[in-house]
């Protein structure tokens, strides 16, 4: 199979969907593997190194979009990319299809066959949103803790305090891998952290492997908004795979919190977990609503690129062996986690969280696989 990787065009987006390792194994597997040129520069990987890995080099995204059959990519295609996708082409890129009807719109018109990698399941877990949910919930602190800086409009607080001067208080939503990588950080930072979520057995692990300086609240909308009158920073980490996150923090709640108070929703991709929440970019990451400064980056893993990159790869390449070994239609059927991951196939919504988001005609993936020639 011809496999295309194509450079990443959202603003600041300096990951790439394959390393020169994965390429190699790719080429080993007897697939040509087809490098936009330049698609690996933002992770400091050069069209050389995939050269020697086996790869070729194309000129553009639209020579690698014309000539593969399977496409590798980190975020969901744009409208300037839209137009290139052919009928009965996969992709396999994360597409938070819940967050937005115009591309979901888009894909099934495309009728190409859309696998995400962040609906696709192992035994209940997200293998491959887990990499990139660690790297968001570390980072999340990071840029929570520079957000509460008095000149990036913050209270002035700092995270972990001074002796004799309180630490600030961290809230976190939710307790799943982005809130335990926050939490983690936070801690770590000398931070007064909360962990929220509604599932009592997670909240018991929290209890016995986070310190001291870290407690657990079962989530209720009274409970949200009593420990929002205290928190310097709230950390949206909610996740309901495939569908759009809920709305735990509403408009009115944000009269209760500290002026200068941050809050860095996570859970932005999926349409946020607090509704002030509008997707940002690295470029302008912040915005004041209600004296509370808002932190909605859409790809924070991108401003750590390397890492994310080798992350990723790491956790995709073997769902990419055999969605290349297999072809969407045989992935479907013969492997439960892929036929997770089918989002839409050949013009047909397969994922029944995004079709119940949009009262959009839903098709099962097996159904839809058989009408594939």
């Amino acid at each position: 199979m011809k496999i295309g990787v194509v450079r990443e065009i959202k603003v600041h987006e300096n990951r790439v969907a394959l390393t020169p390792a994965g390429c190699d194994r790719l080429v080993h597997a007897g697939h040509e593997v087809i490098i936009q040129s330049t698609a690996g520069e933002g992770s400091s990987l050069t069209d050389q190194d995939y050269k020697d890995a086996g790869g070729r080099i194309a000129p553009d995204a639209a020579s690698v979009f014309a000539e593969c059959e399977l496409i590798l990519k980190v975020k969901e295609p744009l409208p300037e990319e839209w137009p290139m996708i052919r009928p009965g082409q996969t992709l396999f890129t994360y597409f938070h299809l819940a967050a937005d009807r115009k591309l979901t719109e888009a894909m099934i018109a495309t009728g190409a066959h859309c696998f995400a990698y962040e609906t696709l399941e192992v035994g209940r877990t997200l293998p491959l949103l887990t990499p990139m949910s660690e790297v968001a919930g570390r980072m999340s602190i990071q840029a929570g803790a520079k957000c509460l800086e008095k000149h990036h409009g913050g209270v002035g607080t700092l995270l972990g305090g001074v002796p004799g001067v309180a630490p600030a208080n961290v809230l976190i939503l939710g307790g799943g891998v982005v809130g335990t990588q926050a939490a983690r950080m936070a801690t770590g930072m000398g931070a007064d952290v909360t962990i929220m979520d509604v599932n009592l057995d997670r909240l018991r692990y929290l209890d016995d492997v986070m310190p001291k300086n870290c407690g657990t609240v079962f989530s209720t909308p009274m409970a949200v908004r009593e420990a929002l009158v205290h928190a310097d920073l709230v950390i949206g980490a909610v996740l309901i795979p495939g569908a759009a996150a809920p709305k735990l923090v509403r408009r009115e709640d944000l009269k209760l919190m500290k002026p200068g108070a941050v809050i860095v929703d996570v859970a932005v991709d999926q349409g946020g977990c607090v509704e002030t929440c509008k997707p940002t970019t690295h470029a302008d990451p912040t915005f004041v609503i209600d004296g509370v400064v808002h932190y909605c980056v859409a790809n924070m893993p991108g401003a750590v690129p390397r890492t994310s990159t080798f992350a990723l790869t790491n956790a995709t390449l073997p769902y990419t062996l055999q969605l290349a070994a297999l072809g969407a239609a045989r992935a479907i059927r013969e492997s439960a986690p892929l036929a997770t991951a089918a989002n839409t196939v050949a013009g047909k919504l397969t994922c029944k969280p995004v079709a119940e988001a949009f009262d959009l005609p839903y098709t099962p993936p097996l159904d839809a696989a058989a009408t594939i020639s």
